[in-house]
């Protein structure tokens, strides 16, 4: 098996999470715990939202923007098997989100 991290990306606009009418929020947070409970046994790590970003760079640390709204780490045979456990996900099915991508993560060189 290998290990997958997924990103959950938001729009280059962020959505106010108070416009998410309750209905919305009742019906994706419902999708959401089915989509972790039908995929128990592939999540590493349940991951969460994510907050504000600081760059650090050689020029010091700022505050910058990114699309990536909150994460999950899951294992599948392949890239293409961890691709498809994300399709018609409630986090752009339902949510506003535009995308989950998902990566492989990698052994560091040296310590295979």
């Amino acid at each position: 098996m290998k290990t997958f991290l997924a990103l959950y990306m938001g729009s280059d606009t962020p959505t106010d999470p108070s416009s998410v009418s309750e209905e919305t929020m009742n019906k994706g947070m419902a999708a959401w715990g089915q989509w972790m409970t039908d995929h128990a046994a592939a999540v590493v790590d349940h991951g969460g939202p994510l907050g504000k970003t600081k760059k650090a760079a050689p020029g010091g640390v700022s505050d910058i923007r990114n699309r990536v709204a909150g994460y999950v780490i899951v294992r599948a045979q392949s890239h293409e098997a961890a691709a498809a456990l994300f399709e018609n996900h409630p986090h752009f099915a339902i949510f506003p989100g535009d995308s989950v991508e998902i990566m492989e993560r990698l052994p560091i060189p040296g310590q295979e």
